[in-house]
């Protein structure tokens, strides 16, 4: 099992949630998150006075996926979201010991 974790920009979260239930992928973690990378903030002014604001706002997605979708999972959700701007986002995979579904007991794939 891999968990998927993404930053991506606050209006392709639609987006990024229609590619998974396509792939048949329901479970997600959604938040409101900061952050700045390449795209290092912006610049505005309120009253003739400059502020900078280098944290920017991201949604962070979580879910966790079987092995051996992995790949097409990432490749499907950054062809739909990339518009070729920075601040486009990011994506980490991550290994997944084990899952354990309280409702029923299972555990590993089965807890999926």
């Amino acid at each position: 099992m891999k968990k998927i974790e993404m930053y991506i920009r606050p209006e392709k979260l639609e987006t990024v949630k229609e590619v998974l239930n396509k792939l048949e992928i329901y479970g997600l973690t959604a938040e409101m998150v900061s952050g700045c990378g390449r795209q290092k903030g912006r610049k505005e002014f309120y009253r003739g006075a400059e502020f900078s604001f280098n944290l920017l706002p991201k949604i962070k997605i979580e879910t966790v996926v079987h092995d051996d979708i992995v790949k097409s999972v990432i490749d499907e959700i950054a062809a739909a979201i990339k518009t070729g701007q920075v601040g486009d986002g990011k994506i980490f995979v991550y290994d997944v010991v084990d899952a354990y579904k309280i409702r029923t007991g299972e555990t590993g794939d089965a807890a999926l």
